[in-house]
């Protein structure tokens, strides 16, 4: 086996045999080995070590004695090893270890003294997927971006699309071999356009572009966004407009399936001339420079991370600099992701909306479908159409609706009544900005684009991000909604002014608090969301000495999305949970079939409240719950089963409604004929409902 050991930066691979030698030979074995490579005299560690010698060099230093190993550490994780262990008790083959001297100190350029480990960033040994998915630069969907974050498929590149990236790049090269001027390949970028560089530079041209681009700052994006984000610029040079070469191109999608994924700051682009700053610092690692991370090594140097996985950095070309990072793939990933956490609670928050009307007593029949059918929005009907599907019918009674059908109650509170409206135009603008991210994930946003059927390389502005960066404004300020309505429902469920139930929804008032502060929790998030709404893509400034002088700002909207998604996420968990605890003030009257299902759903991992106690792990465990689509899974098929099976739409009476004579007509489906007969029980049902509703309103 073998075991790469690290020391002062500088990384070493260690033959270990069988691994019948303990750690302790390991760390003994690594530093004689690092001490005679070394320089002499006057040791330099490596750029990104995080530590330094303590010796002070001079004439004596050669004849020093060499320093002891203070503690070896697993790169991944940081756990310490015991030096007794034998190394095949504890470490695997291509194992990552780090060595830390007696005589090393902090660096004094960290800002936190020590050394830095790498945090666990997947769960326990890394299984490398089988599947893969086939890029065309024509068909990634949101949903397949989201899924290759997870790291579960390979892709590989389709024929078609080998062929359109080999023609592309041939034409560069006739470009380059006739010595035309053309922007990006063979002049300089931005202010330097009219800038010529000579043949004999052109690939350092390629490279100085990476190295000074690369200068994002702020957290590096986590291996689920970033996969993303290598996917996507895959996808698009896949397209075959960029003039990138097939060994550069396929090198990216190598290191894409080693799960080798370069450090990438989240802050830095301003979403004009593409997401130059992040996609720099991606190129960079594929350059075999700064920094990468992988799950077997955690993060390291990316020359040493690429060498363990049997991997070549890039050895950049004329344009193709320039065709790695000149895009709109930051904004379009990140706001991928996005939408899909916003589809996944924006269906859920129906459900969550649902059970906190059936707790607070309300009705139904706001949402009856001829209603709905009178304002033509498709968002409002779904919304309505799930509503129904959970609430008191003849498929799933409620035992609550029935308990209160004849109070004297007029109107429920917009809150309550008006979901169909909210929740439905959420609905409808998460559709469009899902059909913008399409089209952009699907688009060639080089510059200059290189139309090899033509035989012609043109300078335009399709790696402008206003259309990403708009659609993802547009996503936030949709799914605030959903918090925003969220919270007040909250409200009236800890109100007992509003809710009928003890306050804050505990027993002995006073001596617990409740809700009281998840209450507020949920207020500061609404709050914050209400800041982060600000579109970022109605900002502009002008950069690279006036010739950016537009720029979309769409590499915030997009992180600020996310954030705003996440703080709604929240926020329905709050609610999901105390709708679930004042139903336990309903007990022992059951809810409907579906409704149970979802109080099951979190009773599995929250327990309900008989007294005060520590709130915030069960936030999480309900957010999770949200997370992972559990609720929408517990529901999902009563709802369909309600489409599918319940014939007649059922109207029970309401103090919302009035009518004179024998009440309104009966709705009845389109059903097949096969099965009229089996409607019959539920038409006779319907006909004892309507005489008892048309008695009351006669009274």
């Amino acid at each position: 086996m073998k075991v790469s050991v690290r020391v002062r930066g500088e990384w070493l691979a260690i033959p270990c045999g069988t691994g019948d030698n303990t750690i302790e030979w390991l760390g003994e074995e690594s530093l004689r080995r690092y001490d005679r490579i070394k320089l002499p005299k006057q040791e330099a560690p490596a750029p990104d070590s995080n530590h330094v010698s303590n010796s002070n060099g001079g004439e004596d230093a050669d004849a020093a004695v060499l320093p002891s190993v203070a503690v070896i550490r697993k790169t991944r994780g940081g756990a310490i090893l015991e030096p007794t262990d034998f190394i095949r008790d504890v470490l695997d083959d291509e194992d990552f270890v780090s060595v830390v001297l007696e005589s090393d100190r902090p660096h004094p350029a960290m800002v936190q003294p020590g050394m830095t480990f790498i945090p666990e960033q997947v769960p326990g040994k890394f299984v490398q997927p089988s599947e893969f998915l086939t890029l065309d630069g024509s068909s990634l969907t949101p949903d397949d971006l989201v899924t290759l974050g997870t790291g579960t498929l390979k892709i590989r590149l389709s024929t078609e699309a080998e062929e359109k990236v080999k023609k592309s790049r041939a034409l560069v090269e006739q470009i380059v071999k006739e010595n035309k001027v053309v922007y990006g390949i063979t002049t300089g970028f931005g202010k330097f356009a009219r800038t010529v560089i000579a043949r004999d530079k052109l690939d350092k041209l390629q490279l100085n572009l990476i190295r000074s681009h690369a200068a994002g700052v702020g957290p590096p994006l986590s291996p689920e966004k970033t996969r993303m984000l290598l996917a996507l610029r895959i996808n698009v040079l896949a397209k075959g407009y960029s003039g990138i070469s097939i060994p550069a191109l396929r090198c990216l999608v190598d290191a894409f399936n080693a799960s080798c994924l370069p450090w990438v700051p989240e802050k830095g682009t301003v979403g004009a001339s593409g997401d130059l700053a992040p996609l720099s610092h991606l190129a960079l690692g594929m350059l075999g420079e700064g920094r990468m991370w992988s799950p077997s090594t955690g993060w390291g140097d990316a020359r040493y991370v690429m060498e363990s996985h049997n991997l070549s950095p890039i050895v950049l070309g004329a344009k193709e600099g320039l065709a790695l990072i000149n895009g709109t793939q930051f904004i379009t990933a990140i706001g991928a992701l996005a939408l899909s956490k916003a589809e996944n609670i924006a269906r859920q928050g129906d459900v969550v909306a649902a059970l906190t009307l059936e707790v607070m007593k309300g009705t139904s029949r706001a949402f009856d479908s001829e209603v709905m059918a009178l304002r033509r929005h498709s968002g409002q009907k779904k919304v309505a159409d799930r509503l129904r599907a959970l609430l008191h019918s003849d498929t799933y009674p409620s035992e609550i609706a029935e308990s209160h059908r004849f109070c004297d109650r007029v109107q429920d509170a917009y809150t309550l009544r008006c979901c169909p409206q909210v929740h439905g135009i959420v609905h409808d603008t998460i559709d469009f900005v899902r059909g913008i991210l399409v089209d952009e994930m699907n688009s060639a946003t080089d510059n200059p684009l290189v139309l090899s059927d033509r035989g012609e390389i043109i300078s335009a502005g399709n790696f402008h991000g206003e259309y990403p960066a708009k659609a993802c404004d547009y996503l936030t300020t949709a799914i605030h909604e959903i918090a925003s309505i969220s919270e007040r429902r909250i409200e009236r469920l800890v109100n007992p002014a509003l809710s009928e139930l003890p306050a804050f929804l505990v027993k002995d008032g006073g001596l617990n608090s409740g809700f009281m502060i998840a209450h507020c929790t949920a207020a500061s998030l609404v709050s914050e969301n209400k800041v982060l709404c600000h579109p970022a893509s109605v900002d502009s400034l002008t950069t690279s000495a006036g010739t950016e002088d537009h720029v979309s700002m769409g590499g915030f909207a997009a992180r600020k999305a996310l954030t705003v998604v996440e703080n709604v996420e929240y926020v329905i968990a709050i609610e999901l949970l105390a709708a679930c605890q004042a139903i336990e003030f309903l007990r022992p009257l059951k809810t409907t079939a579906p409704l149970e299902e979802v109080i099951k759903c979190v009773r599995a991992v929250v327990r309900p409240w008989d007294e005060d106690r520590f709130m915030a792990p069960d936030i999480e465990a309900v957010r999770e719950l949200l997370r992972e689509g559990k609720i929408w899974e517990a529901v999902r098929h009563h709802i369909d089963h309600y489409t599918h099976n319940q014939s007649i739409e059922t109207r029970v009476f309401s103090p919302t409604m009035s009518f004179v004579g024998e009440g309104p007509p009966k709705l009845e489906k389109k059903r097949p004929a096969a099965s009229a007969a089996a409607a019959a029980p539920a038409t006779t049902k319907r006909a004892r409902t309507g005489q008892r509703a048309s008695t009351q309103a006669n009274r």
